[in-house]
């Protein structure tokens, strides 16, 4: 227990730090891996196990929420294949100039080594971008789609390598996993049957565990794509989004033991570290190849940015070809500990650079050619306000509610805003007028000023961080109608009145007043009460 307790308070205090710096608080983890190395506290057995969970949870999470069509968009299976045929190629040239320029660790490896390093390089972790993008609220956007695809890609490609490199094909038992589709039938008439307590969450971890990692890997095959199919097959279940989030603090909790464990890889020496550091010069290289790549499959500019820069770190899975490269004689130990820290640094880097990719993504496309509206793929063309009077950002619970109340009852002409496309169709179908875009872009609110008829916009965004951003891009576009924001704490609600914003409601407050309200109404005051008698007009009104 003592162990444990340096751990914990080692990476709690500069977690802490991180965020006191500004940073995210992952950048205090890593570095707490790297402290607990250096001053040689014993390790802690249960943090592999911790990290591997919170892995295999993770990429349970993303089936959860992704859909199969996205995989077979061309901009994630070109984009991908071609990015990382580019990167074994670019970053092998680059890695072989550094060899003849004199690199220590460099000189005298072989083509077959350098390509090697090429390819595990190619990897950007899914780890550490999902969780980015959870923290901004926007793995649903269009470019938080784009990044996930292409991380489950290259999580397939990285399967099909191990396979490949192992020495062996998957046990003949691999056939077995057929059963998995009338497996999950069944699964889903239980689920329905749990509510949405601590058996639904309980479920989950089941599902993922052991039909998904367990079964995956005692025939041959890679745990976490066994969580990760078994999360798609259940996806499409109407509780899929509320098992995610019942699970999200425990994924969150448990990859810190993943970030921690990174840092504890190894100690680096000075060559090490130079060689690392050069590793961080590729990184926006490969950030300006996605954004390249995904504009020529005419996505606007700034979805490509953000995506590009999303995906600008090493993985994981990099230091997974390493140590296989390591096995085959390839490549000596010290290249776990050289990938590690680049793995690292990568980490803390994207992590600045992305806690300001909205600003960086103006600044950029401020200085690129205009994109001809009409070439791009529809999705990102221009959506039209038309007459509205409202703006609803954000078409979750909360802002459909709002929608709902303002048109029906205040007869307002109303346009929600969500860039969901699963339940952009929903609502589409049941007739609500609704545009797909992304509040956090500058683009969007100056194509609403455009249309003087919106006077009001309601922030209905569950992510603080995004309603945030949505307020700075309203009042760069000059907006000058009156702005709402929704909130679920009282420490959001003092920011928004704090900083200008008209009406700032706390969501769950106001629940427990529409509440009182319906109870009210419902409840007609006894004759001998001074309410006195309904007939006389004076009950509550229905």
């Amino acid at each position: 227990m003592t162990v444990a307790a340096i751990y914990l308070v080692i990476t709690f205090g500069l977690g802490g730090l991180a965020m006191v710096l500004r940073l995210p608080p992952l950048v205090g983890f890593l570095a707490a891996g790297f402290v607990l190395n250096a001053i040689n506290v014993e390790d802690l057995p249960q943090l592999e196990t911790l990290a591997d969970l919170g892995v295999t949870l993770l990429l349970f999470a993303i089936g959860l929420k992704l859909n199969v069509r996205t995989l077979l968009r061309r901009e994630v299976w070109l984009t991908t294949s071609v990015h990382m045929l580019c990167s074994v190629v670019l970053g092998g040239a680059l890695i072989w100039l550094a060899a003849v320029a004199g690199v220590s660790m460099l000189v005298g490896q072989s083509l077959q080594t350098i390509a090697l390093l090429g390819f595990a390089l190619s990897f950007s972790s899914t780890v550490f971008v999902v969780k980015i993008l959870d923290e901004r609220g926007e793995s649903t956007s269009l470019y938080g789609r784009v990044c996930i695809g292409i991380l489950v890609m290259q999580d397939l490609i990285a399967v099909i390598f191990l396979t490949a490199t192992a020495g062996h094909a998957p046990s003949p038992w691999a056939l077995t996993l057929v059963g998995l589709w009338p497996l999950t039938l069944v699964a889903r008439r239980v689920w329905g049957r749990l509510g949405h307590g601590e058996m639904q969450s309980l479920f989950g971890i089941v599902m993922a565990l052991v039909p998904g990692y367990v079964w995956f890997s005692s025939v041959g095959l890679k745990g976490d794509l066994g969580a990760l199919i078994v999360g798609m097959l259940l996806a499409s279940h109407p509780a899929a989004t509320e098992l995610s989030r019942s699970l999200f603090h425990i994924k969150e909790l448990l990859l810190v033991a993943f970030f921690v464990s990174i840092g504890l890889t190894g100690l680096p020496d000075m060559p090490t570290i130079g060689v690392a550091l050069l590793m961080m010069v590729l990184l926006p290289i490969k950030a300006a190849g996605y954004t390249a790549l995904l504009t020529l499959m005419k996505l606007r500019y700034r979805t490509a940015i953000l995506a590009g820069l999303g995906l600008m770190n090493y993985s994981e899975f990099g230091l997974i070809v390493v140590s296989v490269g390591v096995s085959a004689g390839l490549l000596t130990h010290t290249w776990l500990v050289e990938l590690s820290i680049a793995v690292a640094l990568s980490f803390v880097i994207s992590a600045v650079v992305n806690g300001r990719g909205n600003q960086l993504a103006e600044r950029i496309v401020a200085r690129l050619p205009v994109q001809d509206e009409h070439n791009l793929q529809p999705e990102e063309r221009p959506g039209d306000a038309g007459d509205a009077e409202v703006v609803v950002i954000g078409m979750g619970r909360v802002g459909f509610a709002t929608y709902q109340r303002l048109t029906e009852r205040y007869r307002m002409r109303v346009v929600g805003v969500d860039y969901d496309e699963s339940r952009i169709q929903r609502l589409t179908d049941r007739g609500v007028r609704v545009i797909e875009a992304d509040a956090t872009d500058l683009d969007f609110w100056v194509r609403l000023r455009r249309s003087d008829s919106v006077r009001h916009a309601v922030l209905a965004m569950p992510n603080h961080s995004a309603n945030v951003v949505a307020l700075e891009c309203l009042r760069k576009s000059g907006f000058r109608g009156q702005v709402a924001s929704a909130a679920r704490y009282e420490d959001e609600v003092h920011w928004a009145t704090d900083n200008g914003i008209g009406i700032a409601f706390n969501v769950y407050a106001g629940a427990g007043l529409e509440l009182a309200d319906q109870v009210a109404a419902a409840v007609e005051p006894p004759p001998d009460e001074p309410g006195g008698d309904p007939a006389e007009g004076d009950a509550p009104e229905r």
